[in-house]
């Protein structure tokens, strides 16, 4: 048989790909501008530092930023930021050359945090609370010296209900990741664009675009870690109820402080003037 009897369906086939690939795009960016729009994520002007740490989803990032850039009604700068904390045979020259090859303006910190958390952290136990700590400061240290207005974070959607069940199972509190968030000290505003992002999205996204990725040695290969049993149990209820994740996420955009039970977030003895101590027992009322 011809070889070119094939071609009509290997050319409709590579059609329906690029539709398939445009589709996905085009999803993503969607979500992120409205990210963006919803919070107020990006002003004209802003300095802008992405946070490239090799993975699928600072990738991600950083391309989608750099497509929004070229279109966006604002002018805004972006920046990216590695930080090469010498673990072993971490490839230093990847990201420096695919920034270089993409024109994107870029700087390395050096930092051997990679030492201090195997040194401080006892075997067995998981390394990432310690690391990302140390990464944050570096970071946030850089940020604030070099005229950065937004750090812009790789978090997405998953990431964001994961933290909230992790706050919830293991930490007694109702807390996740905001999309936009001051620091502690005032000096940097951190933004997570990709909130409204699916992770199995950013994945292909990733996979499509053949992104160099570097795997984390430190602590990807801790697989009892709580934050991946998490993970697995999310993708779980995903697989049995589609959409569940979003449901969730949808719910952290919707809190009503006056039906949950937290005194100092909403003002319950306001409601009708009581005067807590009346009830006191005589034993606990000194």
């Amino acid at each position: 048989m011809e070889p070119a009897l094939f071609t009509p369906r290997l050319a409709v086939a590579s059609r329906k790909t690029r539709y398939e690939s445009g589709k996905l795009a085009k999803r993503l960016r969607r979500n992120i501008g409205r990210a963006i729009e919803d919070y107020g994520m990006i002003a004209p002007g802003d300095r802008v530092m992405v946070c490239l740490s090799g993975g699928k989803d600072s990738y991600t990032l950083l391309d989608m930023l750099l497509s929004l850039q070229a279109s966006a009604p604002i002018h805004f700068d972006i920046v990216a930021v590695n930080l090469d904390q010498k673990q072993p045979g971490f490839p230093a020259h990847i990201l420096p050359d695919f920034l270089q090859a993409r024109g994107v303006p870029f700087h390395i910190i050096e930092q051997d945090t990679y030492s201090v958390v195997k040194r401080v952290v006892p075997e067995g136990k998981t390394m990432c609370s310690m690391c990302s700590r140390l990464r944050r400061g570096a970071l946030y240290e850089w940020a604030a010296n070099n005229g950065v207005t937004k750090m812009a974070l790789g978090h997405h959607m998953d990431d964001i209900v994961t933290t909230f069940f992790l706050n919830l199972f293991y930490g007694g509190r109702l807390k996740a990741m905001p999309p936009k968030l001051k620091s502690n000290d005032g000096r940097n505003v951190v933004i997570r664009p990709l909130a409204y992002c699916r992770e199995a999205d950013i994945a292909e996204y990733a996979e499509q675009e053949a992104f160099p990725i570097i795997p984390c040695n430190l602590c990807g290969t801790q697989p009892n870690m709580q934050r991946k049993l998490i993970a697995q149990m999310l993708q779980g209820w995903d697989r049995e109820h589609p959409g569940r994740t979003e449901t969730i996420f949808r719910a952290l955009c919707n809190v009503d402080l006056s039906q949950l039970a937290d005194r100092e977030a909403f003002d319950f003895m306001g409601l009708d003037g009581a005067t807590p101590e009346a009830w006191l027992m005589p034993e606990h009322a000194a």
